[in-house]
């Protein structure tokens, strides 16, 4: 049978093998590993690429998320706007920065509603947060305009967003900051954890820089409340090479998703994403190629049947449903777009090592099951 998994993380490796076995010789050979060289081209280089000021490594993408939001002064008695249709990283980098986290609904692009944003909008709303998800910007002219006519920060949680864009504009470079993840099944992904934090905000930048190294500024000098959040020096040398082919890996996964539209967009039980062809003002680069299904439940069990690999992403539930953390479904009725999404939204196979036959089996598969029904 043949088979074609949701993720091939082994080929990250095997595709770039000779070059990246030289990059770990070569970082090793010098003793290369906190806060080196190659960190700084890499980050000066994602900035060239992103048209903006400032980008610094870090740990992963939710301490890009918790020290954006601590530079910025959120803590005790403020508000952050974001959508439940995230991962539960983004509401973790606001409580533990000790502030409010306030659920807005989705729109019709699953991303964070301008409109149900407002109506939650308080004395004490402080930001609002976005979370850029699959490849896709939200409504970022809705989104900064509600922004500024209520004297409120916006910022980004752009972790699946790298590349996108909405207009000229990159994700993650909106408002007072943006986020990535380097996790390996992201756009670019390094061998481990990896995040970066970008802005224009001089000042935010220079906190950041010393807040991801216990507080410590360029010579050594404690000078505020830090932690240990830095990317290391052969994660980012990797995550070099990986930019430098960015551009061919976002026209690969346009066309993937080109190929997908036109194998199933006839189908009435099958709501896809936008063609590459037809999304302006964005600009769709698909971290991931997530739909709407009748019957998802079952098209995925006759997927797995079939050798393909398919994720429900998080497990089917949205930040707003944990009952652990103090949340769940029945306190947030008016989260009814959200809750009708996750009834249906599956993803399918999305990556670099997918062949145009692989693509075709998957829509030939999923044809065949609704012709059965």
């Amino acid at each position: 049978m043949r088979k074609v998994p949701f993720f091939n993380y082994p080929e990250i490796y095997e595709r770039f093998k000779n070059e990246f076995d030289k990059i770990f010789s070569d970082v090793c050979s010098r003793g290369a590993f906190i806060l080196q060289k190659d960190l700084h081209e890499f980050e000066s280089e994602l900035a060239d690429f992103l048209k903006v000021k400032y980008v610094l490594g870090v740990a992963d993408g939710t301490n890009a998320l918790y020290l954006g939001l601590k530079a910025l002064g959120i803590g005790p008695s403020d508000e952050v706007i974001i959508s439940p249709h995230t991962y539960v990283a983004t509401a973790n980098a606001i409580q533990m920065a000790g502030a409010k986290i306030v659920f807005a609904d989705i729109d019709n692009n699953f991303l964070l509603c301008p409109k149900s944003a407002a109506s939650k909008i308080t004395k004490k709303t402080k930001v609002i947060m976005p979370t850029q998800l699959n490849g896709r910007c939200a409504n970022m002219p809705s989104l900064l305009r509600l922004a500024e006519e209520n004297n409120i920060l916006l910022a980004e949680d752009s972790a699946q967003g790298l590349g996108a864009k909405y207009g000229d504009e990159f994700a993650g470079t909106f408002g007072s900051f943006g986020t990535l993840s380097f996790y390996p099944a992201k756009l670019i992904g390094c061998f481990g954890d990896g995040g970066a934090i970008m802005t224009n905000d001089s000042v935010l930048a220079e906190k950041v820089r010393a807040m991801r190294d216990h507080g410590r500024d360029e010579l050594g000098k404690v000078t505020l409340w830090g932690t240990n959040s830095r990317l290391d020096n052969l994660q980012a040398a990797f995550l070099r090479l990986r930019l430098k082919h960015f551009n061919e890996d976002i026209d690969r996964r346009r066309e993937i998703a080109r190929r997908y539209y036109l194998g199933l967009s006839k189908l009435s039980e099958v709501r896809l994403p936008p063609s590459p062809d037809n999304s302006d003002p964005h600009f769709d680069v698909f971290q991931n190629y997530e739909c709407t299904f009748d019957r998802r439940d079952q098209l995925r069990l006759y997927l797995h049947d079939k050798g393909i690999g398919t994720l429900i992403q998080w497990g089917g539930m949205p930040v707003h449903h944990f009952d652990d953390l103090g949340f769940g479904k029945e306190k947030f009725s008016d989260l009814s777009a959200t809750d009708n999404f996750f009834e249906q939204c599956l993803m399918l196979p999305m990556n670099m090592s997918l062949s145009n036959d692989d693509i075709d089996y998957v829509i030939n598969s999923i044809i065949k099951f609704y012709s059965k029904v």
